[in-house]
Parts: structure tokens; C-alpha cells; sequence
């Protein structure tokens, strides 16, 4: 690719899109990390494993592992104006710099079509809330029924993928900027309200201490575990994501500055998650933690249940879906965005014809996924659903290799001189020796432990 005035060029001229400051960048950035991840997963993983002791060792990681794989790949992206496949590629051709760069720009193509049918469920609940449903959703066997009525989730999720698709057509600042910027400051405001209304329910307070004051009683091996695979949920690493956005940002753009405050906005939602559905839960349950750890289902089943028990839970339902909808749109935006910046750079071909492209890739196998717990609920992989199965396939696999494969483009290829170089252009990098020891050392194991142990799980040879 050509540049001119310091700006990336399409291959067919049309100039590549960029983010109008660090504002819109760090805003998209958030916006990516923030989604259904991390509002019901951190949440029924912090009461699985530990509670305080759980957000404790998650926030260590996150200012240490996550912020070394986030620093890399916004450093790669910027310095080659690149997304993953063409990042890689420019410091060669071999099947590993072609693997490497596959393998990230791959992972968001799998990911957003299953995310966009999870978007429509949210979208679902959302419409029913409005319509003054808070009983009809917390009845017994609603969400099962919902799930398994294959036209009614394909239609939902056709919703949601089209008003994802309006987005990414816009471009990256009238598009994907601009609503970064006006989602998140609301998501952040209807978060506040909701966790404030949780915590001062009769019995919540039992909830708080235990979400926040951590108990090293409760501390085990699967706590590490646990913690370090939500962080790849909640920092957008190893997705693409962050390679592409670095692509969009200026050189005048202070990355190691932008890392402490994505990594700030991410610390703060998730502990906002917490105090939205642990204190919660835990006054409607009586105190009993074994609520909590229902999983995916805590949000479609559980909470709607919470908020049918409490005064204005119709209110109260139909915010925090709303911000939950906020939260999944920017996160599926980004997903959306990775993939056709690839299409983009791979082909040569415009915006508008990579973005349909994408939205048919998409179109085909969230189809497959709406039907999969439906009438195409015989297909069972690994005896999961369609929709479980790419899950696995993205987050367990695909995820941690793409993450190895950056630390060894890193340390074997690029060098920690020309990162530093790269950072160094805006930032003073005040982390970099710690940098360099997590990137060649720490990041590899752990990577490796969240492999071996996710497939380990999937297989029942261990139970996270």
C-alpha cells in the first residue's frame, strides 16, 4: 500500500479509513472490550471462582499480561498501517508470518456471526421489556422456548446483523467512531444506575463483600485459569481487533497512555457487571452462590427472574437490556470491522463490496447458529450446539494460538527495539523493561495453560 500525507491508502486508492483522535480510538477500543463477555461471563466467574479473590488476580493480569498483548498488537498495527494478515506479512512470507496473520483475521469472521444471534436474543428480551413483559420473560421454560422457535431467533438476529452491517458501511469515522462515542458514555450512565439500584436492594450487601473484598481461602489453581481466559474476553486480544484499530490511529496517538485507559474503562465495567448481578442474585437467592453459577443462562434466565421480584422491574429490565444491547452492538461492530478491514486489504476491492461480502459470510453461518438449537439441533459437534462449537473453536483454540503467535512474531521477527521505537513515537513507555519480560516469558505460558486447559474441559478431562 501507498501512503500520502501519513495516511494509509486502499489498494484502489479509496484512502484507508482512520479514527479522528485518541477520544474516537480509545472510545472503539472500549467498545470492542466491552460486550456480553464481559457482562455475564466475569460476573458468574467471579462467584465461581472465588469472588474478591477472583476480581484480585483479574485485575493483576490485566495490567500485566493484558496490557503486554494489547501494547503489541495496536504497536504492530500502527507501525505496518496493517490489519493481522497484512501486519504479519510485511515482515514476511513464510507459513508462519501467513498462519500468524490468518489466524487473527480469521477469528472475528467466526465470532461475529454467532455473536450477532446472542445480539438478537438481547434485542428479543429488549422489545419485550418495552412491551411490559418483566413476568412473561422470567416464566419457567421461557427462554428454552424462545431458543428452539428457529424463525423467531433468525429474525431477531437479522435485526441485529443489519443495524451492525449500517455501521460498518459508514466507515470508520462516521460509522464505527461515532458510535463508539455515543454508545459508551450511555452504557456507562445505564450501568451506574442499574449496579446503584442492585446494591441497595434488602440482603445485596452479603453480595457486595463478596464480589469485592477477596478471600484467599477461596483461592485455587482454576481462579488463575479462569481469570486469564476472561481477560482474552474482555481486552479484545488476540481477535484482530486491536491490530486493525492500531492501523487507524495517528502516530501522534499515545499507545501506552491509551492502554492505561482502556484497561481503566474495562476495570471499571467489569466491576460494574459485579455489582450489577452478584449483590443482585444474591438477595433474591437467599445468599446462595450456586445461583450465580448458572452461566450463559444467568442473563436469559436468572436475571429476568430478579427483576420480575423487585419494585420496578420492568424499569430495571428494560435499562440494563438496553445498555446490554449497547454493549453487544459495539463489541459485534468491531468484530464486523476487523473482518472486512482484512477482505479489504487481501483483495483490492472497496469498502461497500468487502462489507456485503462479510454480511453474507454472515448472514450463512449465523443462520446455522439461530437453527442450531432448533431444527438443526441434531447437528452437534463435539456434542455442542452449532453455536457453542464455534464459541469453543474461537475462544479455547484459535484465540490462544493467535495470541503465541504474536509474542513469537514479537520476539523472534520484530524485536523489542522496534516496538519500542514504535511506542516510543507518542509515548514514553515507562513499562518497557516490564514489557519485554511479560511478552517473552509470562505471555507464553500462560497462553499455553489457557490452551491446554480449555481443551482439556471441552474433552471432561477437567471441569473449569
Amino acid at each position: 500500500m501507498k501512503k500520502e500525507g501519513g495516511q494509509n491508502l486502499a489498494p484502489e486508492g479509496e484512502a484507508r479509513g482512520s479514527f479522528s483522535g485518541k477520544l474516537g480510538y480509545i472510545m472503539a477500543v472500549a467498545g470492542s472490550a466491552v460486550g456480553l463477555g464481559n457482562i455475564w461471563r466475569f460476573p458468574y466467574l467471579a462467584a465461581k471462582y472465588g469472588g474478591g479473590i477472583f476480581l484480585l488476580v483479574y485485575l493483576i493480569l490485566v495490567v500485566t499480561f493484558g496490557y503486554a498483548l494489547i501494547v503489541s498488537e495496536t504497536a504492530l498495527g500502527r507501525m505496518t498501517g496493517k490489519s493481522p494478515v497484512g501486519a504479519f506479512t510485511t515482515f514476511g512470507n513464510g507459513k508462519l508470518f501467513r498462519f500468524g496473520g490468518w489466524i487473527n483475521a480469521v477469528i472475528p469472521m467466526v465470532i461475529v456471526p454467532y455473536y450477532c444471534v446472542i445480539g438478537g436474543w438481547v434485542a428479543k428480551y429488549l422489545f419485550e421489556y418495552v412491551k411490559g413483559g418483566s413476568a412473561y420473560l422470567a416464566a419457567d421454560g421461557y427462554f428454552d422456548s424462545f431458543i428452539t422457535d428457529s424463525k423467531s431467533v433468525e429474525l431477531w438476529f437479522v435485526v441485529f446483523g443489519i443495524a451492525v452491517f449500517l455501521v460498518i458501511v459508514a466507515g470508520v469515522e462516521q460509522g464505527v467512531e461515532k458510535v463508539s462515542k455515543t454508545m459508551m458514555p450511555l452504557l456507562v450512565i445505564l450501568a451506574v444506575f442499574v449496579a446503584g439500584y442492585s446494591v441497595t436492594r434488602p440482603g445485596a450487601m452479603e453480595g457486595v463483600k463478596y464480589f469485592l473484598i477477596p478471600n484467599f481461602k477461596n483461592f485455587s489453581f482454576m481462579t488463575v485459569v479462569a481469570a486469564m481466559g476472561q481477560m482474552f474476553y474482555s481486552l479484545s486480544i488476540a481477535m484482530g481487533v486491536l491490530y486493525t484499530y492500531g492501523s487507524y490511529i495517528k502516530k501522534d496517538v499515545d499507545i501506552e497512555k491509551s492502554t492505561k485507559q482502556i484497561e481503566i474503562f474495562d476495570t471499571m465495567i467489569a466491576l460494574l457487571a459485579g455489582l450489577m448481578i452478584i449483590p443482585a442474585v444474591f438477595a433474591f437467592s437467599g445468599g446462595d452462590s450456586a445461583t450465580l453459577k448458572a452461566g450463559p443462562s444467568l442473563m436469559f434466565i436468572t436475571i429476568p427472574k430478579v427483576f420480575a421480584s423487585m419494585g420496578m422491574g420492568n424499569v430495571i429490565g428494560f435499562v440494563f437490556f438496553l445498555m446490554v444491547l449497547f454493549a453487544a452492538l459495539t463489541s459485534a461492530i468491531s468484530l464486523m470491522e476487523t473482518s472486512v478491514s482484512t477482505i479489504v486489504d487481501q483483495s483490492g476491492w472497496s469498502r461497500k463490496t468487502c462489507s456485503l461480502i462479510m454480511a453474507v459470510v454472515m448472514f450463512l453461518i449465523g443462520t446455522a447458529c439461530a437453527c442450531g438449537f432448533g431444527v438443526w439441533s441434531f447437528v452437534q459437534p463435539l456434542k455442542m450446539s452449532i453455536l457453542d462449537f464455534l464459541d469453543f473453536l474461537s475462544n479455547s483454540v484459535m484465540m490462544p494460538v493467535a495470541a503465541l503467535c504474536t509474542c513469537i512474531l514479537i520476539v523472534r521477527v520484530v524485536g523489542f527495539k522496534r516496538i519500542s521505537k514504535e511506542v516510543k513515537i507518542s509515548s514514553e513507555f515507562k513499562r518497557e523493561k516490564l514489557y519485554g519480560y511479560l511478552v517473552k516469558y509470562v505471555a507464553p505460558v500462560c497462553i499455553l495453560l489457557i490452551l491446554v486447559s480449555s481443551i482439556a474441559n471441552a474433552f471432561g478431562w477437567i471441569h473449569l
